[in-house]
């Protein structure tokens, strides 16, 4: 005879499987720091691609004033300006990353957590008979 709580069990663990448990799995793979940093690096050099876009359309939409205003302008204080933004671009996103892959790995360790005990559950209920 089917035990009740044993299917009810393994249904709810499946679904977990097939849905956030994939990507919960993958997450748990890394340790934290690893994670987040691989995360933040990613967060980072897409800010930086993102800002190069960005500033390419920028020069483009007025091009001819860009270039005509090219020799009347700093070079050296215009670039510390698109450095500065450029900095404040990707710290600002860096930090947001951060906070977000942070809760991202927590949440995900903690749904493993009980994905596991879940685990040790059902193997203890085979276990009785």
């Amino acid at each position: 005879m089917l035990n009740e709580e044993r299917v009810i069990l393994m249904t709810k663990m499946a679904s977990y499987e097939e849905h956030e448990g994939k990507e919960n799995m993958k997450i748990g793979k890394y340790f934290r720091g690893d994670y987040i940093a691989v995360q933040v690096l990613k967060s980072i050099l897409s800010a930086t691609v993102a800002f190069a876009l960005i500033l390419g359309l920028y020069v483009l939409y007025d091009f001819e004033v860009f270039m005509q205003d090219l020799y009347k302008i700093d070079l050296v204080s215009f670039a510390k300006t698109i450095l500065i933004y450029y900095g404040v671009t990707v710290v600002v996103y860096a930090a947001f990353s951060y906070g977000i892959y942070t809760y991202r790995y927590s949440k995900a360790r903690k749904s493993l957590k009980l994905y596991h005990q879940n685990l040790k559950k059902l193997n203890s209920m085979y276990e009785e008979g």
